[in-house]
Order: structure tokens, then sequence, then C-alpha cells
């Protein structure tokens, strides 16, 4: 820190936000998981974190509500270099079940493809979870940059183990509700029905900017008693009859309780932030909004214990959705440092 100044561009080191901090010296660890083996829709959220790293260089290291951001030690934890070739593998394969799929074909002729890939993804989140423990066990808070949605699965189950009970503010287009996707056990839509049902210490799940789900998982919404979502429709339609943001967001907050675990789908935001993410909706928050929502979080007496970014993909035409992700993953970072200090100061 004797030579870093954070008035100067940022110099690519291969750390998020060109940070000078280690590993081993860091309060926060950002894990890299390019992986977008079951994205249903369009894929490319795997090259999210790579789009991310350059374009965090940008991110000027000021923050309003937490002045010396720039000092609270991210560290970065690089993706395993064969994670990309596995990826690409298992995607090839997932993209033949797709298809074969909405040909109307028959799912029980690819059992042992879609078996190959369903071990493939619990070793990936197998890793994960090692990898997270690493660090989580050293009281270092975990972060998981996917990536497509199922990749957090295993920093929520390192993180658990430190916890009795924990709550998980779900931010996101898509309930992500569904069991085994197009036959796919942890499918990108079924994150939050594998955490319910595999993380026991799960005892809560709010869910914010909700807007595209199906029935079967409306009905799991209504029927299962941790579960609060607040739909889409709802928080407009709050707003269009008079309730403010601020009473939206320490309503959602309330919900939860003293730990929390944040999710955060880059598609929850409105699709002109992340017009390349695999599976845009029209609706969603705006920046101001969800910043509103995580700093609400961040300054009330619940405690935040791991958090992951997911679903960021950069297009062609520029580097837009990866510097929208990199100031939401930024903002998570610095919000989680000020929210473990200012309960450690109560």
């Amino acid at each position: 820190m004797t030579t870093f100044n954070p008035n100067d561009p940022g110099m690519a080191n291969g750390n998020y936000f060109a940070l000078p901090f280690n590993t081993e010296e860091s309060e926060i660890v950002i894990i890299t998981a390019p992986w977008d083996v079951t994205t249903s829709y369009r894929p490319g959220t795997s090259d999210g974190p790579e789009a991310i790293m350059a374009a965090s260089l940008q991110v000027d290291l000021f923050d309003v509500n937490v002045p010396e951001a720039w000092e609270i030690k991210i560290g970065t934890d690089p993706a395993e270099p064969s994670m990309a070739k596995k990826n690409k593998k298992y995607r090839k394969m997932a993209e033949k079940v797709i298809a074969h799929l909405e040909e109307g074909g028959d799912p029980a002729e690819l059992d042992d493809i879609i078996g190959e890939i369903n071990t493939a993804s619990a070793e990936l989140n197998s890793f994960v979870e090692e990898r997270s423990r690493n660090y989580t066990t050293q009281g270092i808070i975990t972060a998981v940059l996917g990536g497509d949605h199922s990749v957090p699965l295993g920093n929520m189950k390192a993180v658990a183990s430190s916890y009795e009970d924990f709550g998980i503010l779900h931010i996101d287009a898509h309930a992500d509700l569904r069991i085994a996707y197009e036959g796919f056990t942890y499918s990108h839509a079924s994150i939050m029905y594998n955490a319910l049902n595999e993380i026991p210490q799960v005892s809560q799940l709010t869910q914010v900017g909700i807007r595209d789900f199906c029935q079967q998982e409306a009905d799991i919404i209504n029927t299962d008693p941790r579960i609060r979502c607040y739909t889409d429709i709802e928080l407009r339609n709050h707003g269009f009859e008079g309730k403010t943001w601020k009473k939206q967001c320490e309503e959602i907050v309330a919900t939860l309780p003293s730990n929390v675990y944040i999710s955060f789908d880059i598609d929850a935001l409105s699709p002109d932030l992340c017009p390349n993410t695999g599976t845009p909706v029209p609706g969603g928050l705006s920046f101001r909004e969800a910043d509103y929502l995580l700093w609400t979080l961040a300054s009330s007496g619940k405690k935040i214990i791991g958090f992951d970014l997911c679903e960021v993909a950069p297009g062609s035409e520029g580097e837009w959705d990866a510097n929208v992700g990199a100031r939401v993953l930024y903002k998570m970072c610095i919000y989680t440092s000020y929210n473990k200090n200012k309960n450690s100061l109560r």
C-alpha cells in the first residue's frame, strides 16, 4: 500500500479493480468461476469474469457511502486453468441436449449425456466449495463471480458450515426454483431449489425483482414458508401507489434473519444495463435501486456472510455489460466490508 495510489489509472495486475492485495491478507476474496454449461437461452456468461476484470480497471475507487473504500483488502482467487476447457466440452454436450428437447425429443434418449453433464456440474460445485472453504475457515468473506447462476452453490455450502442458519437475499429476474431444469440437476435455473433442499441452514429465501417464473415455481413460492418473493410487478405497483423505495427496501431487509448471503443475478437489472446476459427480461431494477437495496442491508443490523454475482456476459460491441457488472461487484465488496466493520463496533 505504500506505493499504491488510488488516484492513478488502474494497471492490470491479475486482481479485480487492480488492487494490490493478495488472498492471504484480504478480508474479501473473489473466486472466479467462468462456467456456463447449463445456460438454457444463450451462452457467454463464462466470459463474464474476464470481461469484468478488464472493465474493473476503469472503476474509480472512491465511493460516497464508503469514502475510503480503496483501502479495503479485496483479493482475487483466479480461475482454475482447466475450468475453461471443461466448460467448453460440457457446454457443447448441453447444447445437444437442449436442441434435442426443443425439437420435441425424449430426454431419456440422452440420459448418458445428461448424466455426464450432471457429474461435471457436481464436481464444479465441489471445487468451488473446497476453494471457498479454504478462505471461510480463515474468517475471510468469499464471493463467487460467475459464470451462470449454477456456480455459487458451493460457496453457499462453504459459508453454511460456519453458521447455524442464514437467509439468502436473491436479486434476480427469475425465481430459479425449477427442479432439474432440462434434466440438469445443477441448472442455472435450479440454484435456489438446490440451495433450499441441500443446505439445511438456509432458513429464509427473500427474492427481489422476480418477473419470469413457471407454475411449478409459483407453487413452491406459495407453499414453502421459507420463501418471500417480491415480484417486479408487486414492487412497481407499490411504487405507483405511493410506497417509497426506501420503505420497500426496509421491508425486504426485515424479512431476513441475522445472517445474510447475497446472490445477485445481473438480469435482475433492467435489460438496458445487461443486454447480453443469458436470459434478459423486460422490467427490472435500475442500478440506483439495486444499490440502495444493498446499502439498506449493509447499514442494517444484519450480517453479510458471503455473496455472488452471476450471468454477466460481454457483448461483441463494447464492454457495457462488464462495465455495469464491475460496478455491482465493487458495491457488494465495499458494502460487505462496511457491514463487517460496522457490526464489529456494536
